[in-house]
Formats: structure tokens, sequence, C-alpha cells
């Protein structure tokens, strides 16, 4: 292994008592009739992944470029550094921050000079390691500071954290042993899991995913979790008894909407108060408009401008990153809209340059699936291919098999036949009314002058 802190050997902090903020994010939680204690602070933060760039690079101005290329680490860098000007009693960390391999000396590097900034202000940190950060993939010539403890993958460890002479909490963390759901059982250490009788506010650390019912076995009394990029809190009748911190970087569309991590606050009855900080340097986001919503501007352009002014606001000066969805489900609203790739270089070039930028990466028009009756009742060649597209719709689009066509251009690269030959369930519904649109674009001789149809 490396030369990494043992688990038996903890770095105590020692830090005066504070009174605990105000306004919490949720209704304080009690979860059984604790002795009193003393109320403590700490972070919770999870999933850096700083081996993996920010999704959508290559399509960006190269100033955003480079800014996006050193946000994970910068949104890392401010959770360290609220650890250190937050009267933080510890931190703790729930795994996959980076793999090794992948991120090279720099991101180790990176990581470890946090860590000695937390080791030179006596701030301990604990981690559960999660797939990524596996603690066998680690180099040995990674030698953590002594106030770093990297919690095991093959027992739980139970740690008492102590300030001024005096416990504070009990920590019990397991680094991940390669499942996709947490083991609870694996929890218990060689003394059983925390007893109710205890008065030592219990907190599990772990990496994996859970259910309220499941880390209810346990009985502690909150647990600290990673595994999920996007922010989870889980709840029962008491209020919030887990946290899963998410990345506190989002990478793509799918990991939209604010990241960051959790300060959370213990006092001495053991309530406990979560408070989201978010710390993302790019955001993702993704819109979705209806016919209802075009319907209500005067341009298309006017909607987008509005919506986009109303991401700047709630993001508060960070880059947005944008994936519009654009559903018409009426042909007289189609003359709006326009062309997609028309409508995605003009936003580009309107919102894509500015200080702070808002990219728009991706746009879909989802056309209608209904055309004025008199196109399907005509004796051309456009009414039998919407007579055609309606019988294919009858079936949702399951009958669907393109492999015949591409055979008839044995020029197509493979990897095209085989995309078109094979195209997933979920997507061939989709891909059947984007056909539907450029056939009845063709067959009406280019782009139809949807308006003055009726």
């Amino acid at each position: 292994m490396n030369r990494c802190q043992d688990a038996s050997e903890v770095f105590v902090t020692s830090i005066d008592n504070r009174p605990i903020e105000p306004t919490p994010r949720h209704g304080e939680q009690q979860r059984r009739e604790p002795m009193p204690g003393e109320s403590f602070r700490f972070i919770h933060a999870s999933d850096f992944h700083l081996e993996k760039p920010l999704g959508d690079l290559d399509e960006l101005p190269p100033p955003l470029k480079e800014q996006m290329a050193l946000a994970p680490h910068q949104a890392m860098d401010a959770v360290f550094e609220a650890a250190l000007s937050k009267n933080i009693d510890f931190v703790l960390l729930t795994g996959d921050l980076l793999n090794p391999n992948a991120a090279g000396p720099y991101g180790i590097n990176r990581l470890l000079s946090q860590f000695e900034k937390l080791n030179q202000a006596k701030t301990a940190v604990y981690w559960a390691a999660g797939t990524a950060d596996d603690p066998q993939n680690w180099p040995d010539a990674c030698a953590f500071p002594p106030n770093v403890t990297l919690f095991p993958r093959d027992r739980a460890t139970a740690i008492s954290v102590v300030r001024g002479g005096r416990p504070i909490c009990q920590v019990v963390g397991r680094s991940s042993d390669g499942r996709a759901s947490l083991h609870v059982p694996g929890f218990q250490t060689e003394s059983g899991f925390q007893s109710e009788s205890s008065g030592e506010f219990t907190i599990g650390v772990g990496h994996g995913d859970a259910t309220t019912e499941t880390l209810a076995e346990s009985r502690f009394d909150f647990w600290c979790l990673g595994g999920r990029h996007n922010r989870l809190e889980l709840e029962d009748n008491d209020g919030v008894v887990a946290v899963f911190a998410g990345t506190p970087q989002g990478r793509d569309l799918k990991e939209a909407g604010p990241h960051g991590y959790s300060i959370i606050d213990v006092d001495a009855d053991h309530n406990v108060r979560v408070s989201e900080i978010q710390c993302d340097v790019f955001r993702y986001e993704n819109v979705k408009l209806d016919s209802a919503d075009v319907a209500s501007v005067g341009t298309i352009q006017n909607l987008i401008g509005e919506r986009i002014v109303r991401l700047q606001h709630d993001a508060g000066g960070r880059h947005l990153i944008i994936g519009w969805d654009i559903g018409i489900d009426s042909t007289d609203l189609m003359g709006r809209v326009g062309d997609s790739e028309s409508l995605l270089d003009w936003i580009q070039r309107e919102y894509g340059h500015g200080a702070p930028a808002a990219w728009s990466t991706r746009l879909r028009i989802r056309p209608p699936q209904k055309y004025p009756k008199s196109w399907y009742d005509e004796d051309t060649i456009l009414g039998d291919y919407l007579r055609i597209v309606g019988d294919h719709r009858k079936g949702d689009a399951k009958t669907i098999n393109l492999l015949p066509m591409t055979e008839e251009h044995p020029g197509l690269p493979t990897s095209t036949t085989t995309m078109l030959a094979e195209i997933p369930a979920p997507n061939k519904q989709e891909s059947l009314d984007q056909a539907t649109l450029l056939g009845v674009e063709l067959l009406r001789g280019g782009k139809p002058d949807w308006v003055k149809q009726s």
C-alpha cells in the first residue's frame, strides 16, 4: 500500500465551541434521546473525479476551453478553502476523488497539497474511498499527511473524534469493496453497530447507493455517502438521515443544476442542520420549451433570451452550458421556431461569448406528430408517405428496420450502417418524428410554410 496513516492513528483537532448558524435547509432531526454532548461542524464532499474533464469541451470557444479544463480543480479548491475558513472540526470525503493513474502527477499533487493545508491547520480528514480512488491503486510513493485517515475496504473502522480532550462524535467508515450498493451490514465493527444507549453521535461514511430503509438497519445517527454525482438527501419522519453530497462540478447535461458540498452542523442535543454550498464553476442546464411557451412570445429569440437571463441570474455569475429541448405540437407554430441548426448558431453567437458566457451546446426541436389532414388525403407521394408513417406510429415504431436500405449503399461506413440498423428502442419514436419532418420538407419542395397551412 502506501504510507497513509493507519485508521487507529487518529489526528485530534482542537477547536473551541462555536454557535450554530441559523436558517437550515431542512428541519431539525432528532434520532433518539441523546446524552448532552458537544456541538460540532464538519464538511462533507465527494466525487471530485479530478481525472475526468467536463463534457462538450471541443465545442467551446478557446477562452472557455481553458477555464473549463481547470473547473474540477477549482471546485475542489473551494471545498478545502471552506474547511479552512468556516470553523470546521473535520472533513468527510466519500470517494471517487480521483483515479491516480488517469489524473497523473498534477491531479495527485493538487489533492495532496490541499490535504497538507488542512494538516497545517490541524483539521482531520476522514476518507472512504470509492471505485476510482480504490486504496489498492494508490502508488506507494503517495504519502498522505498524518491528518488523513483513509478507511480500508475490507472492514469498517470506528474512530472517536476528540476535541479539547472530549469526544464530540464517532465516525464509522469503510471504503468501497466494489459493490454498486452500500453494504450496510459491512459497517458493523467488532463491537457491533452503535448502541442506541450510547451518547456519542455516530456518522456512517461510505460509498454506494442506499435507501432510507437499508440505512435504518445500522441505527447510526447520520450517513455521509458518495457515488451519486447529483446531490440527494434521504429523509424519514424526523428529517434528513443521509446526504449524497454529489460532485462539486457537474460534467455534462445529465448532471445539470447546482453542484457543491455540504456543511453539517450538529448541536449538543444531536439535532442536525444541513446546508448545501454551491461551488461549481460551470453549470449545465436543460431547458424544455413547449408550444405554450412559444405561443406566449413574439419570437422564439425573445423566449430564449428571457430564459437565458433568468438562468444567468440563478447561476450567480457562473458560466452556463445549456441544452435546449423545444417541443412543438402544432404545425402553425413551426414557422416561429425555424431550423434547429440556424437557431443554435444564433444562440451561440448572441450569448456564448459573454462574461459570464451562456453557451448552448445542443438544440433539439421535436416536431408535431400530426400534420394537416388534407396532406394525408392527397393522392401524391407525400400522402402515401404520411399514411405509411401513420401505420408505423400505430405500432410504436417497433417494426422499423433500416438494414435493407443500408445494404443498397455499400459505400456507407460500417459505423453508420450499424447505427441505422440497430436504433435503440427508446430512440425509435424520436427517429420516426425527425424522419417524418425531413420527408415532408423534401416532398413539399423545401421547408413548408407552416404558418399558412390549415
